[in-house]
């Protein structure tokens, strides 16, 4: 069944209380920052000083957000020793910061008891979710939307068992 999915700015621009992220992969092949990641690996580091170089239209949806009031938790669940990709996206993680997000992060090892929905997600007030389809190398696939409550309960009980657990990024070291 076809279903077309909004922009994230869009569900989030709707949002009025919370918007909560889980990422559980530990690499991406997300084509928008395939050139970053590149630049990072050749030693190019972004600082909060640089933000002119790095701000794009996500940071602004998000910022937007918080500032009416909307709380934006991610939580990233990732294994250890961790690959380039996460310590890719670790450094660039002030980002996320300086938008408003707070960010944690669960190592993989301690979240075996826990039941983690099989893709990354994204849900918006308790209401509606969108999760993020990659393709086994990590390559972005799409996104599909639920509003079933019984799914939302469940993902959304997910989530905050890994919050829970998650080590506050200024906390996580690699």
């Amino acid at each position: 069944m076809s279903q077309t999915v909004p922009p994230f700015a869009d569900l989030l621009a709707g949002c009025r209380s919370s918007a909560v992220h889980l990422e559980t992969r530990d690499v991406y092949g997300v084509a928008d920052e395939d050139e970053d990641f590149a630049a990072w690996k050749a030693g190019r580091r972004h600082t909060p000083e640089t933000r002119t170089e790095w701000w794009n239209a996500f940071h602004d949806s998000v910022f937007q957000a918080v500032a009416r009031g909307v709380s934006v938790r991610r939580a990233r669940v990732v294994s250890e020793p961790v690959t380039g990709y996460i310590r890719y996206e670790h450094a660039s993680t002030f980002q996320n910061l300086m938008a408003g997000e707070d960010v944690r992060w669960l190592p993989r090892r301690l979240a075996s008891d826990l039941l983690i929905p099989g893709n990354d997600f994204w849900v918006f007030d308790d209401t509606l979710i969108r999760f993020g389809l990659f393709s086994g190398d990590g390559a972005f696939v799409g996104h599909t939307l639920s509003d079933d409550p019984d799914v939302i309960k469940n993902v959304s009980g997910a989530f905050e068992s890994v919050w829970e657990r998650a080590i506050p990024h200024e906390r996580y070291t690699i």
